[in-house]
């Protein structure tokens, strides 16, 4: 099982403070790293330009769009954390100046959930002896908000170390100078979107295999477009 069901370990476990994850932040930013630094790679290429505009495209790639895709998450995470933190104080003065009105939501939440008669009443007056409480099951029933949102900086960092790293794999041949760079970078870019979907599988009912499968294959469509049209560009301009 994943976890124990003992009376105490069971409220060890409730009782834990809500922790969020940055897993949506590490998946975001790995897969677009290495599909747009990837597409560069593969655009130039097949334009027929050298490796040092390889390089030089990539490098800024790596760096400007990894910081731009940070900061919009940051952005992002921040704006939902303070509507929830808005939400929050408005479910505050609704209790403070309609607190009859705010109760008779919380009867109606609770009667949906199959809850009748005393039993009910009991319930709404348990959850509404306590404002924090009364607070979280309104936000999370009437406007269904997160009861943990992550911190905007971590999920900015998450997102851009994620990019770096695997944005950085298929510029690596040619900074290695490894004999035939693009063919290494199109299986070293491969085995990355195929580890990427392995790893969020242990957060899926989906197998690794299967979910490494389909990231490989949302990879290997993006960077096929990529090619197919710096190809065109280069018989353009040639």
């Amino acid at each position: 099982m994943e976890h124990s069901h003992t009376p105490e370990d069971i409220r060890e476990r409730l009782t834990r403070p809500s922790t969020s994850s940055h897993l949506r932040d590490f998946v975001y930013g790995g897969i677009d790293g290495a599909v747009t630094t990837f597409a560069i790679v593969a655009g130039v290429e097949g334009a027929g330009f050298s490796r040092t505009v390889i390089i030089a495209l990539g490098i800024a790639n790596v760096l400007a769009d990894g910081f731009s895709m940070a900061a919009s998450n940051y952005s992002a995470t921040k704006a939902e954390l303070d509507n929830l933190k808005r939400l929050r104080e408005v479910e505050r003065k609704h209790i403070r100046e309609i607190p009859e009105g705010e109760r008779e939501e919380i009867r109606q939440i609770l009667r949906l959930k199959g809850l009748r008669g005393d039993v009910l009443e009991q319930a709404v007056d348990a959850v509404t002896a306590d404002e924090t409480v009364w607070v979280d099951m309104m936000v999370a029933e009437e406007y269904g908000m997160p009861a943990a949102i992550p911190a905007p900086l971590p999920a900015a960092f998450a997102t851009f170390s994620a990019f770096l790293v695997c944005g950085s794999v298929p510029l690596l041949p040619f900074l290695l100078r490894l004999p035939d760079p693009f063919t290494t970078a199109i299986i070293a870019t491969g085995i990355t979107f195929f580890a990427i979907g392995a790893m969020k599988s242990r957060w899926a009912l989906s197998s690794w295999w299967r979910s490494g499968s389909e990231t490989l294959l949302i990879g290997a469509a993006a960077a096929s477009i990529a090619y197919i049209a710096g190809h065109w560009i280069g018989m353009l301009t040639g």
